[in-house]
């Protein structure tokens, strides 16, 4: 598992926070650079704690997420137990689990909707900013049980060199099929990137976690 001495903290002190949102950065980037974020997802109104946990190397697995899971592992396992262990963590300082979020952007993107399929320690929110479930092409993934409750949010560009758009638009259906409230969004032209509209709708759905709605 991943040393949480690594994650990086901001916004309120969890002993004050009425939400928390973990945020996974992307493959070669850093928990500062995923830090960012924050900067355009609160809205300063709110109580929201903001971690973001550093991989080891800048990457959480080695190979491309749709090889074959034997070749991501361990770090695949690895880097959900880590998003694990920061839910728990969160929820045991006394974070109501209904407004815990996790956020990812690319190779983030992907282990938060992993995460979101097999975790031990569901959030109430996933936003995958240009991201996929992963596994091999052809082989189909299932839900264990029910994700009422949950909200999942899929930005992707069809021009995207790294998440294709058949991937991303199967993880909104798998989450849909399973009772999910599924927000995805297909962006015409735009590659591997973010854009004001994620950021917008991600903004709103923190929001709403901080405030229970």
């Amino acid at each position: 598992m991943i040393d949480p001495s690594t994650t990086l903290t901001a916004g309120a002190p969890l002993a004050d926070a009425t939400a928390a949102v973990i945020l996974v950065h992307g493959r070669g980037a850093t928990a500062d650079s995923i830090m960012g974020l924050t900067r355009m997802l609160d809205d300063g109104k709110d109580r929201v704690a903001w971690l973001a946990p550093q991989a080891p190397g800048n990457t959480w697995y080695p190979l491309p997420f749709m090889q074959p899971f034997s070749t991501n592992e361990p770090h695949r396992t690895n880097a959900l137990d880590t998003i694990d262990a920061l839910v728990q963590s969160v929820v045991d300082a006394g974070i109501d689990p209904a407004a815990v979020g996790v956020i990812g952007f690319s190779q983030g993107a992907c282990l938060a909707l992993e995460h979101a399929l097999v975790g031990k320690h569901r959030p109430a929110l996933v936003g995958a900013l240009s991201g996929g479930v992963m596994g091999p092409e052809g082989e189909t993934r299932a839900v264990d049980g029910s994700r009422a409750g949950l909200h999942v949010f899929i930005g992707c560009g069809d021009r995207d060199s790294h998440i294709p758009i058949d991937r991303a638009e199967e993880s909104a259906k798998l989450f849909e099929a399973a009772g999910a409230t599924v927000d995805y969004r297909r962006y015409d032209g735009m590659g591997h990137t973010i854009n004001d509209d994620e950021i917008e709708a991600l903004r709103k759905s923190v929001a709403q976690l901080s405030s229970g709605t």
